[in-house]
């Protein structure tokens, strides 16, 4: 964490809704006057498209199966150290993914590439990562605090296992404004089984397979982000998603709510958010519950005076 040079690190897993919070996060800055360098936790992968579809049959093949959850897949040191280096410095090396044909044709490059790596202009207020790793936490417990609406004999166990030496990645330690965005895990396995059939034919037991063979590192490396996160989004759909493996239509937005959990309640004005999301209500008294159609209002009400506050405190 720095009050000079802050992070704000959104993650989840694909399909969760990063890309809804990157582009409030992007209306929030340019409103605000904020100065932000924004980096995509795909350009951390450690292969590009045609090379990770090839690393991932090979594992498959050996019976010791990777995933793009895992460090086998990702640059998860280079990534803690631009986090460590930009919280210092204000800079860092960075690249882009080229993820789509439009990125492609601007850089000149084949879709599923890289970018060089480059230096990260000074004189930014932040940087904005979204992703899959802003808090991931590898073989060791993060020097991150937990708040006190967490389970007190987990906290315990935490800050004393903080006293042994730090054997492994501890990317959460450095963020300021660390957000999750989780769907129930049905659901973010049917968006999983649907892409997957979309973009491939294959049987319902293949698909079922890719599930389990990731399960491992998503519990590994995903999941546990979402215990040290301040604020997290989960989304719960209104349709029967009991048996993800039968495949169905994704549910909309409008189909869905979303369950906002708050590390730190205290520090929130919930009136005021209540007035301002329409049909939002609390569940517990650091849990907010609103229609999955009022994310985007949510997030700016919610994250507006977060992002406000971060950057009064670099002056």
């Amino acid at each position: 964490m720095s009050r000079k040079h802050p992070i704000i690190a959104v993650t989840g897993s694909s399909g969760a809704g990063t890309t809804t919070f990157r582009r409030v996060f992007d209306r929030i800055f340019r409103l605000e006057g904020i100065s932000s360098f924004r980096v995509d936790g795909n350009s951390y992968r450690r292969y590009d498209r045609k090379a990770m579809k090839h690393r991932l049959d090979e594992s498959v093949a050996q019976n010791k199966p990777i995933s793009h959850f895992g460090p086998e897949a990702n640059h998860l040191d280079r990534l803690e150290g631009l986090f460590r280096e930009y919280s210092r410095s204000g800079t860092g090396l960075a690249r882009r993914y080229m993820e789509n044909d439009e990125l492609a044709d601007a850089y000149g490059l084949p879709v599923g590439s890289f970018s060089p790596w480059e230096e990260i202009p000074s004189g930014t207020d932040l940087l904005f990562y979204e992703g899959l790793h802003g808090g991931c936490v590898q073989n060791t417990w993060s020097q991150r605090e937990l708040g006190p609406s967490h389970n007190p004999l987990i906290i315990k166990r935490r800050r004393k296992m903080q006293t042994r030496e730090d054997r492994g990645v501890d990317i959460a330690q450095w963020v300021d404004l660390l957000i999750g965005v989780v769907p129930v895990v049905n659901l973010e396995w049917i968006q999983k089984i649907y892409r997957d059939s979309t973009l491939k034919e294959a049987s319902s037991e293949e698909l079922a397979n890719n599930i389990l063979r990731r399960l491992p590192d998503y519990i590994s490396y995903i999941a546990p982000q979402f215990s040290l996160t301040d604020i997290n989004f989960q989304r719960v759909p209104l349709t029967d998603t009991s048996d993800p493996f039968v495949l169905r239509e994704i549910p909309t937005l409008d189909e869905s709510m979303m369950v906002i959990r708050f590390r730190e309640p205290e520090r929130f004005d919930f009136p005021y958010l209540l007035s301002e999301i329409n049909k939002s209500f609390m569940s517990r008294r650091n849990t907010l519950g609103i229609p999955g159609a009022e994310l985007e209002q949510a997030v700016k009400v919610i994250c507006t005076p977060l992002a406000d506050e971060i950057i009064q405190r670099r002056l």
